[in-house]
């Protein structure tokens, strides 16, 4: 066993949160692995974003972006700090994270905790070379949650490469009601008002994250509004609050589902988006993604590029490197010679 991996062994019989603060100060001091040089045919673009390889890290794992450049470090071609929001604040209640290893899968209801703003946005100004995102959220207790998305944008305008606006998690009360016609086109058209204002030096590409549990119509309703507000693209998909069949004594627990059990819902919803965006906006697919397998499959669906987290609770961040591997194999399998000549080719 690497020495990464026993290090993943010995955290695994952490509290899950516990474990997850263990590895944030491991990597802090120079613990992580150190990925090689990417394969070429992983080299591939992301809404103008040129990334050496299209597996990035999803938020949550680094929420106060401290270890956005040793997880770089480690191989992933982007990294996505946050979610964040203006004022700091604690999240939910303790336990509030759930290790579902029967069934290769996590439940959270973390509530966003996170340092605030200013914490985040002074260590995104010391950033370096790299592709690393701003996931941005609103506080629990706002009384003007659109407003919150308003001030992270401008606060971190200049500092990240891109944003995603987070307003898919199923654990701030009413947050998920931001994805309804009338309020999304509220809210991205302040957002869209408030960039005009910014310096044009700063501009950045701006995502917004769905959930995966969306009715009928909601996708067609979304798209729309993203591409009338001039937005780059859709991280597809946030957690689930769907209960497929789980074998573990934390299923019950209240949250959002993510890992292997959300790989085919979200895959799913994914080519829906696909079908209703015919090629406008860029797509990012994330959700169940702990195989090379499973990268390509959301590729194949739609996706520019991919993005995971669950999936290093049980493989460590040594799992970058394996999933790579797997694609780039795959990829001249089928006799593409690019990531991009791959996106939607189901």
């Amino acid at each position: 066993m690497s020495l990464h991996g026993a290090a993943t062994w010995a955290l695994r019989g952490l509290d899950p949160e516990d474990a997850h603060g263990w590895a944030i100060r491991g990597l802090k001091l120079g613990l992580g692995p150190v990925g090689g040089r990417d394969d070429p045919i992983l080299a591939t673009s992301l809404a103008g974003l040129t990334l050496l390889n299209p597996v990035g890290l999803a938020p949550g794992f680094d929420k106060d972006a401290e270890v956005f450049e040793p997880m770089l470090r480690a191989g992933f071609g982007f990294v996505e700090c946050g979610t964040v929001t203006p004022l700091p604040q604690a999240g939910n209640p303790r336990p509030r994270l759930f290790r579902l290893s029967d069934d290769r899968a996590v439940i959270n209801r973390m509530g966003f905790n996170n340092r605030g703003l200013e914490a985040f946005a002074g260590r995104l100004a010391r950033r370096g070379q790299g592709v690393i995102g701003a996931n941005i959220g609103a506080n629990k207790d706002s009384q003007d949650r659109i407003g919150d998305y308003v001030i992270g944008l401008t606060r971190l305008w200049g500092l990240a490469s891109y944003f995603t606006i987070n307003i898919s998690s199923p654990n701030t009360p009413g947050l998920r009601a931001l994805q309804t016609r009338a309020a999304l086109e509220e809210l991205l058209g302040r957002l869209a008002e408030a960039a005009k204002g910014l310096p044009a030096a700063g501009k950045a590409p701006v995502f917004l994250k769905v959930a995966p549990d969306l009715e009928d119509g909601e996708v067609e309703t979304i798209v729309e509004a993203c591409v009338a507000q001039g937005l780059s693209g859709i991280m597809v998909s946030n957690t689930t609050v769907s209960r497929p069949a789980l074998k573990s004594r934390f299923a019950g627990e209240a949250g959002g589902l993510s890992g292997a059990p959300l790989a085919d819902l979200s895959t799913q919803v994914l080519g829906v988006f696909a079908s209703a965006n015919a090629g406008r906006l860029a797509l990012v697919g994330v959700g169940g993604i702990a195989s090379g397998a499973d990268a390509y499959a959301k590729i194949r669906a739609g996706a520019s590029a991919v993005q995971l987290y669950s999936a290093l609770v049980f493989e460590g961040p040594g799992l970058v490197a394996r999933i790579k591997r797997d694609l780039a194999l795959r990829l001249r399998a089928d006799g593409f010679a690019s990531v991009g000549a791959a996106v939607r080719a189901n």
